[in-house]
């Protein structure tokens, strides 16, 4: 079953105060956007964050109940928010994951530069 661009649209607007949210069209289902960075999706309209450390501690601050599971078969777990009413959390968390995403890619980033090949 695929999701409603009207769930779609809900869960959008509910995660305004994070930044800009875009979503689009994805095999079927949706990619969530903060501010440019893929963050999230929506399959069988559920909520699904990327798993990142600080939005696993952010749920549990905030009392929201998050699940581990694959949002589509074959998929590796994500966190599944099943209360998307919560707009004040549901923003907190998107803000949350994309920083932890960006921590990440930076780590990253500075990892290969340490075995980059030397230019001679």
């Amino acid at each position: 079953m695929a999701s409603s661009p009207e769930f779609v649209r809900y869960v959008a607007e509910q995660m305004g105060m994070a930044g800009v949210i875009a979503y689009r069209k994805m095999f079927g289902e949706y990619g969530l956007y903060c501010d440019g960075k893929f963050f999230a999706m929506i399959c069988d309209d559920q909520l699904f964050f990327k798993p990142t450390e600080q939005a696993r501690s952010l749920a549990a601050e905030l009392h929201v109940d998050v699940l581990e599971a694959p949002p589509y078969s074959g998929a590796r777990n994500a966190l599944l928010v099943e209360n998307v009413d919560n707009r004040e959390a549901l923003s907190a968390l998107a803000r949350a994951t994309c920083d932890a995403l960006a921590e990440n890619k930076a780590k990253g980033a500075r990892r290969k530069g340490k075995n980059a090949p030397k230019e001679t």
